[in-house]
């Protein structure tokens, strides 16, 4: 049974008449007549009486229309909502972040965009390490995740750069470093470094341990914490220094400061990623806010 014999049906329920029904649709009333008669033989019962100068519903006929009366319309409806989620304007957008992603404006603004252009799609926000958002995008419980793409890079995966971060330092309050207005990598040499375990979080972790190696010493790995909340409390508490993006500044903690770094290549990229084979068009608006 097709939606045009439906459509057909109705309107000569509704006009009362094979001919003004065929008017109305834009057809011959010869083939209405058949294309009912089709559907009769379907349905298995006469659904008209044909009168001479009009057509009555029988009592077969009453049943079948009380049964398919909206289905024009909701197969309209579902049309549109299949149009709407083609173009990313409808369903649903689960994006993930780290926690140093989730603090940089460029996410809110991009979430609070977002929302006005397409609030007929329902969000859901996930913090996780970036390998664990990455593990998540595979799994398909996440479209779209904002990371630290270092060691990142698999076939499955596409990511895009949104933005290259700064890197800045923090120091406990009382460093002898602090008073200073900037600094240079080499000039933590002699400090421990306080990083995310490596099963944790590698982003930000290659990076930092890179950078410093590039500055023309090893740096010394102090305690690790898994956490930017948990890094910044042992920073407060003098244990060591960490780098993290300049954008984590906004964090303010008692015991700890924040210092620029006078390093040229002192960055950290901030990515996205989304699944290479099966991206959904509400990701793709997303990143397309996000380069804007």
């Amino acid at each position: 049974m097709e939606l045009r014999h439906i459509r057909y049906f109705l309107a000569v329920a509704r006009e009362g008449n094979f001919t003004r029904a065929a008017e109305r649709l834009g057809i011959g009333q010869p083939p209405l007549s058949m294309q009912i008669k089709d559907l009769e033989r379907e349905v298995g019962a006469a659904l008209f009486y044909r009168r001479p100068h009009g057509a009555e519903l029988t009592e077969a006929g009453q049943a079948f229309l009380a049964g398919v009366g909206g289905m024009p319309a909701r197969a309209d409806e579902a049309a549109d909502a299949a149009r709407r989620a083609a173009r990313g304007e409808g369903g649903r957008l689960a994006i993930g972040m780290t926690s140093t992603a989730a603090l940089n404006p460029i996410v809110p603004d991009g979430i609070r965009r977002f929302g006005q252009l397409y609030p007929d799609v329902a969000l859901r926000i996930e913090e996780a390490n970036s390998l664990e958002l990455v593990r998540h995008i595979d799994e398909g419980q996440l479209d779209i995740a904002l990371v630290r793409p270092a060691g990142l890079d698999r076939p499955s995966l596409t990511l895009r750069t949104v933005i290259d971060e700064r890197l800045m330092a923090a120091l406990p309050e009382g460093h002898e470093l602090a008073s200073h207005s900037t600094l240079r990598l080499i000039d933590l040499r002699n400090d421990p470094l306080i990083l995310t375990p490596r099963e944790v979080g590698r982003g930000l972790r290659d990076v930092t341990l890179d950078l410093c190696r590039e500055a023309g010493f090893e740096p010394r790995i102090g305690r690790e914490a898994p956490h930017i909340a948990s890094i910044l409390s042992l920073v407060s508490a003098a244990l060591g220094v960490t780098l993290m993006p300049a954008s984590m500044s906004c964090i303010r903690l008692a015991g700890v400061v924040y210092r620029p770094l006078a390093d040229a290549h002192a960055g950290i990229p901030l990515a996205v990623a989304y699944a290479a084979q099966r991206t959904p068009p509400t990701a793709l608006n997303f990143w397309k806010l996000l380069r804007r």
